[in-house]
């Protein structure tokens, strides 16, 4: 199986929501500001990145985890996507594609829009920091309903 996490940037809630599904991060309490940093991709994609799936690991299960930044067009890149798969000879069953963006906050969008855009890194990750750990909660009820599916 492989798994797509995908958000607008494909930096915060998706690769969060990755690292909650790779086992790199709690799923019984919130993790401090350190531990969600030292996830080796959060919040450091760049804008040559938008569009890529990248791998982010593989699971206990053997799935591969992956994220995408797709910005503000999933009504065009998800049929894409799924489109190429079938293309490819793949089953459609094999391929799960998840949106993060209903657990993105306010503090996620200021935050990651000016430290990844506006390049105000110093500024804005503290920002999406906090508002991901403030919506962490949610970002686990979507990896736990992910892996619902899964099994």
């Amino acid at each position: 199986m492989y798994i797509i996490y995908h958000c607008v940037g494909g930096c915060h809630s998706s690769c969060t929501a990755a690292a909650i599904h790779l086992n790199m991060l709690p799923t019984d309490h919130t993790p401090s500001k350190y531990d969600l940093l030292n996830i080796p991709f959060f919040d450091t994609l760049e804008k040559t990145d938008q569009g890529k799936i990248i791998y982010r690991g593989t699971d206990t299960f053997g799935n591969k985890v992956h994220t995408l930044g797709r910005q503000f067009s999933p009504q065009i890149v998800i049929p894409a996507i799924k489109d190429m798969w079938r293309i490819l000879g793949q089953k459609e069953e094999d391929l799960l594609i998840v949106n993060t963006l209903p657990c993105v906050n306010f503090l996620m969008r200021i935050g990651g829009f000016s430290s990844r855009r506006l390049k105000w890194v110093k500024f804005g990750r503290p920002i999406v920091t906090r508002g991901t750990l403030s919506a962490y909660k949610n970002i686990i009820q979507v990896v736990e309903e992910t892996k619902e599916i899964l099994h």
